[in-house]
């Protein structure tokens, strides 16, 4: 006799118990931050690295809730099956969901709860909410800190200063720095670089709070890294100034900097190269200059200078140099 079986009920109970096992939904007690409150974490799907939950704050005596986020990416790390307060990588590693720290420096402790990845790159972000007489408010401006840039920002509270950073690409980065006035921060200074297109060089442009305004300042600085193999010859002189000539594979390049290494001069124009005196020279407007293996000769229409390298200071010869490998060099 054949019988015929339902399997419905059965592929419901299977379908049941697997999912379940998949999208578990869970709740995380946060309690290593302090004595006064704790938090809590749901997670709708702790299968999902991001994923829709919400981070309550919690007063430890009278279990009533103050703060609560909500969000529809919260991640998270286990540390020994624990989920940690105040745990700050910056920029880039682990920071954790709940951190308890003093931003407004008042001397008492405030709340930064992740409500997602609104920061650069798809990274963590933050609201603020700092302590005050009638509890914990929200601060958008302290916010704006926590999601605008990359990943939390950095306090010094010695020093009474916040610290961000954000960045596009490999090539251009800004940091700023924050004082706090009236429970407001203001930059006090904020440095952008970025890769100058010849590629061996770094722009700079310096803002920084003098005299009740912003002052902007604007610099170059090599690249060293990127530049280290292309020495054809360097020297520094007594006043710690230093002197390189570059070979880029294409250009020639002559670069003067200060004793914080900021360009003082770079010259890529047409050079002469003297194989009878090992030197090269180049005009620039209504300046000669001559590099020789150790020293350099200035000459303007008025008066001549002569440059000597300190010793111990050279690297390379200009002896090794042909003519053949780049296009703004004449015999």
């Amino acid at each position: 006799m054949n019988r015929t079986y339902n399997m419905k009920p059965l592929y419901s109970i299977l379908f049941l118990l697997f999912t379940g096992s998949l999208f578990s939904q869970t709740t995380f007690k946060v309690d290593n931050f302090s004595k006064q409150y704790y938090g809590k974490m749901f997670i709708a799907d702790t299968s999902e690295v991001f994923s829709p939950g919400w981070i309550a704050i919690y007063d430890q005596k009278t279990n009533k809730q103050l703060i609560k986020v909500k969000s529809e990416e919260l991640t998270f790390s286990l540390h020994n099956g624990k989920v940690l307060a105040n745990i700050k990588e910056l920029p880039y590693g682990e920071q954790s969901q709940i951190l308890y720290e003093d931003y407004n420096f008042d001397g008492v402790k405030d709340f930064a709860i992740m409500d997602g990845q609104f920061s650069c790159y798809h990274g963590p972000s933050f609201k603020i909410y700092l302590a005050t007489t009638a509890g914990f408010q929200y601060n958008a401006d302290f916010t704006r800190l926590a999601q605008e840039y990359c990943g939390m920002f950095q306090i010094d509270s010695k020093e009474k200063r916040i610290s961000t950073m954000t960045k596009s690409g490999c090539c251009w980065h800004q940091f700023s720095e924050f004082k706090v006035r009236n429970n407001k921060p203001y930059p006090i200074k904020i440095i952008e670089e970025g890769m100058d297109p010849s590629g061996i060089l770094w722009d700079y442009t310096e803002q920084k709070w003098t005299n009740g305004k912003m002052l902007q300042t604007k610099y170059q600085v090599l690249d060293e890294e990127r530049t280290y193999d292309k020495v054809l010859l360097s020297f520094e002189f007594e006043n710690k100034k230093k002197m390189k000539i570059l070979n880029s594979g294409t250009l020639l390049y002559y670069v003067f900097t200060d004793v914080n290494n900021k360009i003082e001069l770079l010259y890529h124009d047409t050079f002469t190269y003297s194989k009878a005196e090992n030197s090269l020279k180049f005009v620039n407007h209504n300046t000669e200059y001559t590099i020789y293996d150790t020293k350099i000769v200035i000459k303007t229409p008025n008066k001549t200078y002569e440059m000597k390298a300190a010793n111990n200071t050279k690297y390379g010869t200009l002896a090794t140099f042909k003519k053949q490998e780049v296009n703004n060099v004449i015999p």
